[in-house]
C-alpha cells in the first residue's frame, strides 16, 4: 500500500528552478535515504512530503500520520515535559476512540484501533522516560526557550519518535548526538514498524537503515530500487558511465547533422526536412548534468617533526566537577586526533583551551611559536547573518589570497559550488550545508597549520564530506576534531582521544580500540557490582553502634525477609538483563520480525529493576 504519492512536484525560488516535475511513491514500510548535493532540495522535499510546505506545482496524497523532525525545531509549551507530553496526544486521543467505539458498539472500528494499541502499546508514559532519557533531553521541568539549539534538536527528535507516525520523515537526525546515542538510534529505526524517509550524512546510519536510496539530481529524482547505501554508489558510477557514454554519442551526432545543415543544401526533401527536425531534437534534448564537485587544498607548509601543541598536567573543572584531570598530549604535523565522548563532558572545553579561549586550572599547555589555527567551531560563530556572500567571504574585498595567488571573491566562491546570483545573498538564508561550506572556503584562506574543528560533518552533503576528509588526509599540519561521525572518525584520524568521564582521558589507536575499551569497563563494572552485592549479603550482620540519644528505627520482620531474598533478585535480574544484551547483539532480530523497539523497551525496564533492587538493598542494608 503507498503511504505517500507525490506528482509532479515543482518548486522555484526566484528564477531558478530547485525541483522540476518531480515524482515519487513510497510504499509502506520502505526505508528510503533522500540524498543529493547542499542544496539541489533534499530538505524542501522532505517538507513537502510532510505537509509543511506547499510545492509552486504538484500533489501530495498522504493517508497516513506524518512527522517531521526539522533543522530547525519550535517546541511547543513551555517546558520540556509540555512538549515531551503534547507528543504523545494522540495516544489519549486513540484510548478515548476505542472507548467511544466500544460505547457505540462498533466493533469493527474498535477492533481497528485495538490492534493499533496492541502494536503501539496501552501505555506510553515509560516510552516518554526512556527514550528522552536515551537521546539525553533536558529535564522536564527545564525552560524550552532557554535550552541550546543542539538540546531542542533531542527534544524535536525525541517528540517525533514518540508519536509514532505511518511515516517518519527525518532531516539530520544524528546532529547533536554522541556516538552512543546514534547508535541507539540505528537500532531503533532498524526496528520501527512504520515508513522511513531519512536525510542523513551519517553514511554509518544510512548503509545500515536504508533499503532503497533517492537521489536529487538536477531538479529530478533518480531512484535506486532495493540499494543499500554501498548499492547506491556502485549503482550510480555504473549509470553514470552509461550516460557520459549516451551524451557522448549525443554531442557527435549533433557535430554531424550541424555540418550538413552547414552546406546548405539546395533542395529541401522531406528526409532533409526530417534531419533538421533531428538536429532541433537534438539540441534540445537536456545534458547530462555536470558532477558537483570541488577541492580544498589545505597546506600548512610545516615541517615533519616539529610540535605544534605540548599539554602537560592539564586539568579543568567547573565547580566539584573535573572534567579533564592531569592531561598529557603533544601534538605534532600529521597528527589527526578524533576527540569522542558523551554531550557535556569537556570535548569543547579542549578546543577552547588550545585556542586560548579558556584556562586551565593547573598544568601548562605550550603553543609552538609558528602556530596558526583554524577553527571551525559548532555553533559557525564565524559567519555573520547579515553579511552577504561576498562580504563574508572577502570581508569586503573584491580579491582574496590563495596561497600565493589573489582570485575575485567570485572566482573564489565559484570553487566552492556557489553560484554567481548567490553573491548578494545574505548568510541568515544560506542552508546549514551552505554555511559550513562556506566556513570551509574561509578555513582555506587563513592558512592555517593546526585545525580545531567541533562537529564539522554536521549539515554536511556526502559530497562535501568526503571532499573535507580528502582534504584532511592530505593536509600536513594537525587537526583535533570533536565529531560523533563513526565513519569520519575511522576514515580521518590516526588516534581517539576519549574521554572516560570523572576527567579520565585516554588516547586510543582507533575508535574500536576505544569502543572495546568502553565496553569492557562497565563489564567490569557490572562484576564488580554483582560481587559487592553477593559479599555484603554474605557478611555478617554488623556490630550495632552505641544507640543515639534518638534510637534507629529497626527492620520489620517483613523487611528482613526482604533483605534476605534481595541478592538472589539482584542475580536473576542481572541474568535478565545480560539475556536481553545477547539477543539485541543478534544481527538476525532486525531481518526476522522482532520488534526491535519492544525489545529495546524492555532491555531498558530490565536495567530500571537492577537499578531499583540495588537501592532497595542499599536502604534495608
Amino acid at each position: 500500500m503507498q503511504v505517500i504519492r507525490a506528482e509532479s512536484i515543482e518548486v522555484r525560488f526566484g528564477d531558478r528552478i530547485v525541483l522540476r516535475g518531480c515524482d515519487l511513491s513510497v510504499e509502506e514500510g520502505a526505508r528510503v535515504g533522500l540524498v543529493g548535493a547542499n542544496g539541489s532540495g533534499k530538505t524542501t522535499l522532505l517538507r513537502i512530503l510532510a505537509g509543511a510546505e506547499t510545492p509552486d506545482m504538484g500533489d501530495v496524497f498522504a493517508p497516513g500520520r506524518r512527522e517531521l523532525l526539522s533543522q530547525d525545531p519550535n517546541l511547543p509549551g513551555i517546558t520540556v515535559g509540555d512538549a515531551l507530553d503534547d507528543a504523545v496526544r494522540w495516544h489519549a486521543d486513540r484510548l478515548a476512540a476505542y472507548e467511544a467505539a466500544l460505547d457505540a458498539e462498533d466493533m469493527d472500528e474498535a477492533a481497528r484501533l485495538q490492534a493499533l494499541l496492541d502494536r503501539d502499546g496501552w501505555e506510553v508514559g515509560h516510552q516518554v522516560n526512556s527514550i528522552a532519557t536515551r537521546l539525553g533531553c533536558a529535564p522536564r521541568d527545564a525552560i524550552s526557550a532557554r535550552l541550546s539549539g543542539g538540546e531542542k534538536r533531542r527534544i524535536a527528535l525525541a517528540r517525533t519518535l514518540l508519536q509514532h507516525p505511518d511515516v517518519l520523515l527525518l532531516d539530520e537526525p544524528t546532529n547533536h548526538l554522541d556516538a552512543a546515542t546514534v547508535e541507539w538510534l540505528e537500532g531503533f529505526l532498524k526496528g520501527y514498524r512504520g515508513t522511513i524517509i531519512l536525510v542523513t550524512h551519517d553514511r554509518y546510519l544510512l548503509e545500515a537503515v536504508a533499503s532503497e536510496i533517492v537521489e536529487v539530481e538536477d531538479g529530478l529524482l533518480v531512484r535506486y530500487a532495493d540499494s543499500s547505501y554501498t548499492d547506491y554508489l556502485i549503482a550510480r558510477e555504473e549509470r553514470r558511465a552509461r550516460m557520459e557514454k549516451s551524451e557522448a554519442n549525443r554531442l557527435s551526432l549533433i557535430r554531424q547533422e550541424a555540418a550538413w545543415a552547414a552546406r546548405s543544401p539546395s533542395a529541401r526533401t522531406t528526409k532533409q526536412k526530417a534531419r533538421l527536425q533531428r538536429l532541433d531534437t537534438l539540441k534540445s534534448t537536456r545534458p547530462l548534468p555536470q558532477e558537483s564537485t570541488f577541492k580544498l587544498p589545505l597546506k600548512s607548509g610545516m615541517k615533519l617533526g616539529s610540535t605544534l601543541f605540548e599539554l602537560h598536567g592539564v586539568s579543568k573543572s567547573y565547580g566539584d566537577r573535573c572534567l579533564i584531570d592531569d592531561l598529557e598530549l603533544i601534538l605534532t604535523p600529521g597528527d589527526r586526533i578524533g576527540v569522542v565522548g558523551p554531550n557535556g563532558t569537556g570535548k569543547t572545553t579542549l578546543l577552547r583551551m588550545l585556542t586560548g579561549q579558556e584556562e586551565p586550572d593547573t598544568g601548562s599547555i605550550v603553543k609552538g611559536g609558528r602556530v596558526r589555527i583554524g577553527l571551525l567551531d559548532q555553533a559557525r560563530s564565524e559567519l555573520n547573518d547579515d553579511d552577504t556572500l561576498f562580504e563574508a567571504a572577502g570581508g569586503g574585498n573584491d580579491e582574496v589570497k590563495v596561497g600565493d595567488t589573489w582570485i575575485h571573491v567570485i572566482s573564489f566562491l565559484n570553487r566552492f559550488l556557489f553560484r554567481r546570483e548567490q553573491i548578494h545573498q545574505r548568510v541568515a538564508g544560506l542552508s546549514g550545508g551552505e554555511r559550513a561550506r562556506l566556513l570551509l572556503a574561509k578555513l582555506l584562506l587563513r592558512g592555517a597549520n593546526v585545525l580545531l574543528l567541533d562537529e564539522p560533518t554536521n549539515d554536511l552533503d556526502l559530497l562535501t564530506l568526503r571532499v573535507l576528509e580528502q582534504a584532511l588526509l592530505q593536509f600536513d599540519g594537525s587537526v583535533v576534531v570533536v565529531t560523533h561521525d563513526r565513519a569520519f572518525l575511522d576514515r580521518v584520524c590516526t588516534q581517539v582521544l576519549a574521554f572516560e568521564g570523572d576527567g579520565q582521558l585516554t588516547l586510543y589507536a582507533s575508535r574500536i580500540q576505544a569502543l572495546e575499551a568502553e565496553k569492557a569497563r562497565a563489564s567490569k563494572r557490572k562484576t564488580e557490582s554483582k560481587a559487592a552485592a553477593k559479599a555484603a549479603a554474605k557478611a555478617p550482620a554488623p556490630v550495632a553502634a552505641p544507640a543515639p540519644a534518638a534510637p534507629a528505627k529497626r527492620l520489620s520482620f517483613n523487611e528482613k525477609r526482604e533483605l534476605e531474598a534481595l541478592p538472589e533478585k539482584i542475580e536473576e535480574a542481572e541474568q535478565q538483563v545480560e539475556a536481553l544484551e545477547a539477543k539485541m547483539a543478534d544481527p538476525s532480530i532486525y531481518t526476522d520480525g522482532t520488534d526491535v523497539a519492544a525489545l529495546t523497551r524492555k532491555h531498558e525496564d530490565a536495567n530500571k529493576e537492577v537499578e531499583r533492587l540495588y537501592e532497595r538493598w542499599e536502604a534495608l542494608s
